[in-house]
């Protein structure tokens, strides 16, 4: 990341296109009227993904045509594959749907377009909304949107809209996350947080991975990155699932829109612990954030699964089967970084202190980052990241097998409304170069009194495997300690299969009772 002195200005290329992403969010959501945001969404992001199609097909469509003297087809679809763009039928192209945006059956047009660019286009079958039809959205409103989409390029030229739209799309995307508030965060995670993410890792090449992948974030920042710092964008590959499918169609065009293949991204209903997509993968870069606490996710179903090498993982919390999730999921010289609630760090319930344990003793924990309160739009649960890696004493850094670095940005961030927090751009470059220069063998790293300290093992040892990070800067940590909430819904989960075990049973008792009276 570029060093920034105080507050630099943005450059004018980035404050447009700010004022673009607010005034065109704002006329969106004025036509919104008496849709909620949940089902607004696909409306609005379907319509943006259609005019970035569109805007490919019609830029490789007029080479074509000027080409035609030397054997070049404007409607030859294989023409269009070779150069990796969705071939966009006649009565779904932008300016036949912008032609009939004023007229009553403007929705019926649109579907239409869907259905016939998911027929020409096997990658997109199933991921595209067919919901402009529908009786609460007025025709006229959406005819409005249409021409709203329709202004996107602002005058840019063709080739650069596409990036004009991909960072419409996930603007777009946050702020219906923010409209959704909780519901909104299982399919979005903050900008700021994936972005945290991604600098700390730095995933230059390889295979980057994300199993509960939500609507594609961690993967565009992840190729964002890489051409950022004049990588080839080819050198990285991308696999992901998700479980659900409305969130996997949000990723599928999030994905198209900036032009990553997105065929390793999986959808099944199981979701990754029952049904893991990709088996047989180990990835270099593992980024994700998986639900914190989950109760629900078939733990009692799997208590030998090959996955479980640090511990079998409590029937009523997957926190600790996300992380040995993940680490199955390590090339040998792999790195994690992970988004987990902040109860992990020092919980001790079934079992989870002894998983904490053996992670820390396997050497796989390189830092851990506690974060600012408020940063989630579905959950008020204090969160952390977590940084594993499969190679701390021999891979490409120096060797930290012996110590774990804790940072702790609780004090960081600042508020975007009442609700919100977000780090700035100066909050994630202090973390980021915290961590790079700990573990880089030339870096310039000292503790800091009340955020960061490399501690030793035999230290963690000491504090019985305690994870929190205010524990070694020297800040207060009590709050960390005990969350009520937190605590209360993990018993109350517990509680819950303890009675629906004492119904089996005493069904299998009331059962054989039955059996003894009959045969007497």
């Amino acid at each position: 990341m570029a060093k920034q002195k105080g507050k630099t200005e943005e450059p004018v290329e980035k404050q447009s296109l700010g004022k673009l992403e607010a005034s065109l969010w704002k006329a969106a959501d004025k036509l919104r009227k008496n849709i909620d945001a949940a089902e607004y969404k696909h409306i609005v992001l379907g319509l943006i993904f259609l005019k970035y199609i569109s805007d490919a097909f019609e830029e490789l469509y007029a080479k074509l045509k000027a080409d035609e003297a030397n054997g070049a087809d404007p409607e030859d679809k294989d023409e269009y594959r070779a150069e990796n763009v969705f071939f966009v039928p006649k009565e779904a192209r932008w300016a036949f749907l912008r032609s009939k945006a004023k007229l009553p059956e403007i929705g019926k047009f649109v579907d239409s377009a869907m259905d016939a660019i998911e027929k020409e286009n096997n990658s997109l079958k199933g991921v595209l909304p067919k919901v402009f039809a529908r009786q609460n959205l007025d025709p006229t409103s959406l005819g409005e949107l249409i021409d709203l989409v329709g202004n996107i390029a602002l005058g840019d030229v063709k080739a650069r809209s596409a990036d004009v739209l991909g960072h419409v799309f996930e603007y777009f995307l946050g702020e219906f996350a923010l409209a959704e508030g909780k519901k909104g965060g299982q399919f979005y995670t903050p900008r700021s947080v994936v972005e945290l993410l991604v600098e700390m890792l730095e995933p230059y090449k390889g295979r980057v991975f994300d199993p509960c992948c939500g609507s594609g974030g961690m993967f565009v920042q992840s190729e964002k990155f890489v051409a950022d710092h004049q990588g080839r964008v080819n050198d990285i590959s991308i696999y992901g699932q998700e479980s659900n499918q409305t969130t996997w169609r949000l990723a599928k065009m999030n994905l198209a829109i900036r032009g990553i293949d997105s065929s390793q991204v999986k959808w099944n209903s199981e979701g990754s612990f029952l049904n893991d997509a990709h088996k047989d993968l180990k990835a270099d870069y593992i980024i994700a954030n998986p639900p914190f606490n989950v109760s629900d996710w078939g733990g009692e179903l799997m208590r030998t699964d090959g996955r479980w090498q640090y511990g079998v993982p409590p029937v009523g919390n997957a926190n600790f089967a996300w992380l040995q999730h993940f680490i199955y999921h390590l090339s040998p010289s792999g790195q994690a970084g992970v988004v987990l609630s902040k109860g992990a760090l020092t919980s001790k319930t079934s079992g989870e202190g002894d998983i904490r344990k053996a992670l820390v003793e396997a050497g796989l924990i390189d830092c851990i980052v506690n974060l600012p309160a408020k940063l989630f739009l579905n959950t008020q649960i204090p969160a952390a990241l977590w940084f594993l890696g499969r190679n701390r004493k021999n891979g490409k850094y120096r060797n930290r097998n012996q110590e774990i670095l804790f940072i702790d940005a609780r004090n960081l961030g600042h508020l975007i409304n009442r609700r919100t927090r977000e780090l700035s751009l100066e909050d994630i470059q202090k973390i980021v170069e915290t961590y790079h220069n700990w573990r880089n063998p030339k870096g310039k790293y000292e503790d800091i009194p009340g955020f960061c300290a490399s501690a030793l093992i035999d230290k963690v040892r000491s504090l019985d495997y305690v994870l929190t990070p205010g524990r070694y800067v020297g800040l207060p940590d009590e709050e960390d300690d005990f969350n009520f909430n937190e605590r209360f819904n993990v018993l109350k989960v517990e509680l819950e299969l303890q009675l629906k075990e004492e119904v089996r049973l005493n069904k299998i008792i009331a059962d054989n009772l039955l059996k003894i009276q009959t045969n007497e």
